[in-house]
């Protein structure tokens, strides 16, 4: 299985998590044209994809929807509540009713040969998830958009090899910036997005022996640098109470526009 992000950010997301016979992306919030770049440059095209995994229903996960399901017809995977509010967003153009698949948090769906398990997570959105994906013994899971944590979240996300988490924004760096008051008290809230200190602790509790790669991803373009949230998170699991220090494994900064590493286990 392998993972690689085509666009990780605050103004777009798209992930694709995949094997030789099973290609899926999870969100698509950037252009079409911007997507299907990003899979050509891992020799594949529209047309490989099985399956879109929707997290929510904010434009930086759908953006590119409407277009791309359009032009290749490709099953839309989201949960109830996210699929009636994509309904209703008419800047998206008229989707297939037929192309959308109902998954729910904590069951699994097989598509082909990987196990997709959705997770709650806490957002500002109608029915938001993240997603689990299990081939064979390989486990790789895509964790953005939420304000906290909880034991569930921790708990969902033991024992993975590969890890995209969310890194949003530095909070120095957010309370001192240009975002209206009531902008800051979403992110900072426990519906909005994941702190660099929060992101590195959350990490802390889920590390272990067989970890292979962890991805940072969703920075802020306004209230966050790559180098920042890099450093933040290490320095998290440095100071964390447990046996494992942050050269045990690399750490990648998924980039806004840009392909990131491939990691394949």
């Amino acid at each position: 299985m392998r993972m690689c992000s085509i666009a990780s950010g605050s103004s777009g997301n798209c992930i694709y998590v995949g094997t030789d016979a099973t290609h899926l992306l999870v969100d698509v919030g950037v252009s079409c044209k911007k997507t299907e770049e990003g899979l050509h440059k891992l020799g594949l095209s529209g047309r490989d994809i099985d399956g879109i995994l929707i997290t929510h229903e904010h434009t930086d996960h759908i953006g590119g929807l409407g277009v791309i399901s359009r032009k290749f017809g490709i099953p839309i995977y989201a949960t109830a509540g996210t699929i009636a509010e994509i309904k209703k967003i008419g800047s998206l153009g008229s989707i297939d009713a037929s192309l959308f698949c109902e998954v729910a948090a904590d069951e699994k769906t097989i598509l082909k040969d990987i196990t997709v398990n959705p997770m709650k997570i806490s957002h500002d959105a109608a029915q938001p998830v993240a997603y689990r994906f299990q081939y064979g013994s390989e486990r790789m899971a895509v964790v953005t958009d939420l304000g906290t944590y909880d034991e569930y979240t921790v708990e969902s996300l033991k024992g993975m090899d590969v890890l995209m988490l969310e890194a949003n924004h530095d909070i120095n760096m957010l309370q001192v910036g240009p975002y209206p008051y009531y902008l800051k008290q979403r992110i900072l809230g426990n519906k909005g997005h994941l702190s660099n200190e929060l992101s590195g602790k959350l990490l802390s509790r889920v590390l272990h022996d067989h970890i292979k790669t962890v991805f940072l991803g969703h920075l802020s373009k306004e209230n966050n640098l790559a180098e920042l949230a890099y450093e933040t998170v290490r320095l998290e699991i440095a100071m964390a109470d447990n046996p494992y220090k942050a050269d045990d494994f690399p750490i990648y900064v998924a980039k806004r526009s840009e392909l990131s590493q491939v990691v394949e286990l």
